[in-house]
């Protein structure tokens, strides 16, 4: 309309900065991605427990390993879609609250088909964190730190999964595999009803919607008490085009109907590996691994300037280092853990990448739905590694380890068409850059 006041969203947190809202909004953000890694990991730790305990074969387990990952495939869109309509924190309240209950009842399990059942529906609330922390924290920060402060958040899922292998080492022993469990219930139910009056809200969520306009209001007042809003000021995110809808099909429109089921490939190649090795590798090797989950947070300049580019580099050279693991294990203790650091480094790096750079090409309307099926279709790699592994598990440690390999090459392959392709879009369509 007309002579009407409008209030440019994005240039008001170019224009503050990171400032308190920001650093709350992360810090809340990491707790919630800590127990989201915490319970990812958990089921590989307690793995070598019951299969003393229960007497099973570790080819049997390859379904128990997988089951969160195929709740996973269903949550993460499910939540996805949630975030887009009715908030990213509601979506991670109820995430939460989901995986908290089914992870604590799966203490009291007492066999693999109930465990099984219990962990599938655990992952549909995992599923959904990810997603929305990537849109909470990219919505919510100036336009050259989006992909930085998204980064942060995700990076410290890896290092919710070495608490995992932190808490095994010291509890298990004594308290049985349950202990695992227990604490992976019960810290996310009190972290989501404490997120009930301290969590944020996507700034840019806020934006699409008028049913948010007080406290839209009152957020930039509290950032920017100097600044007051015009009277009924319109409220606009400038630099993105979006979409009527978070319905799915939009994700194929604006040159992406080549780029989104490439990202979902890249997902998949990438989590085959990754899940294979967080999934088996403590049963191989008879102990504790842990990853350095600090990964991703010291390549946050490097993803922020060149986003798949550079994740395709990080592909290329995960390749001979995931396939040495095998030998440097027949080699020495200190060769193995060297290996495993290494590699450990730069699937979780990748991996973290991934997660926020494939939501950069979303607009708001879209980011949680984009990432979530982004993490969704991803998960079928998920579920085929841990599933891989038990097919495996009797060849000799180095063949199997150079098989793991393989999916890595292949995503290095297709994140650089992903890069050429996305660089081409940009270059016919220049009103998507400053979105990105």
């Amino acid at each position: 309309m007309a002579g009407e006041a409008e209030v440019q969203v994005s240039h008001f947190l170019d224009e503050h900065g990171v400032g308190a809202f920001q650093i709350k909004l992360i810090l809340w953000s990491i707790l919630i991605a800590l127990i989201d890694g915490y319970d990812i990991g958990a089921i590989a730790f307690a793995a070598p427990s019951l299969i003393k305990e229960w007497h099973v074969a570790p080819k049997e387990l390859g379904l128990v390993l997988s089951a969160s990952n195929i709740g996973v495939l269903f949550g993460s869109q499910i939540f996805g879609w949630i975030g887009d309509n009715y908030g990213r924190k509601t979506a991670l309240i109820a995430t939460n609250l989901l995986f908290g209950v089914f992870t604590f009842a799966a203490a009291y399990a007492i066999d693999l088909t109930q465990l099984t059942w219990l962990r599938f529906i655990a992952g549909l609330g995992i599923g959904g964190v990810i997603p929305n922390v990537v849109a909470i924290n990219a919505e919510s920060a100036p336009r050259n730190l989006r992909a930085t402060l998204a980064i942060i958040a995700v990076g410290t899922v890896p290092m919710g999964g070495a608490l995992a292998g932190f808490a095994s080492a010291a509890l298990v022993p004594t308290y049985g595999w349950q202990i695992l469990f227990q604490i992976g219930g019960i810290v996310p139910v009190v972290i989501a009803l404490a997120a009930i009056i301290g969590l944020p809200e996507s700034i840019k969520y806020m934006t699409l919607h008028e049913s948010q306009r007080s406290k839209m209001v009152a957020l930039l007042a509290a950032i920017r008490p100097d600044y007051q809003v015009p009277p009924n000021a319109r409220f606009v995110i400038e630099d993105e085009k979006q979409f009527p809808s978070s319905n799915p099909t939009y994700l194929f429109h604006d040159g992406l109907a080549v780029i989104t089921p490439l990202t979902w490939l890249m997902f998949a190649l990438n989590l085959m590996g990754y899940f294979f090795l967080i999934s088996w590798t403590p049963t191989l090797m008879g102990a504790a691994h842990v990853s350095p989950g600090t990964a991703a947070l010291t390549l946050c300049w490097w993803l922020q300037r060149h986003r798949f580019l550079a994740i395709a580099i990080l592909f290329v050279i995960a390749v001979p280092i995931v396939g040495s693991i095998g030998f440097a294990g027949l080699t020495s203790p200190t060769a193995l853990l060297v290996a495993t650091f290494f590699a450990g480094a730069l699937v979780l790096g990748i991996q973290s990448g991934i997660n926020v750079v494939g939501a950069m090409i979303y607009p708001t309307s879209l980011r949680a739905n984009g990432s979530g099926w982004q993490l969704g279709i991803g998960r079928l790699g998920a579920i085929i590694g841990p599933f891989m592994g038990a097919l495996f598990v009797g060849l000799p440690v180095q063949q199997l380890y150079i098989w793991s390999a393989l999916p890595f090459a292949a995503g290095a392959v297709v994140t650089f068409l992903i890069h050429v392709l996305n660089q081409r879009r940009l270059s016919q369509h220049p009103e998507l850059q400053k979105g990105q």
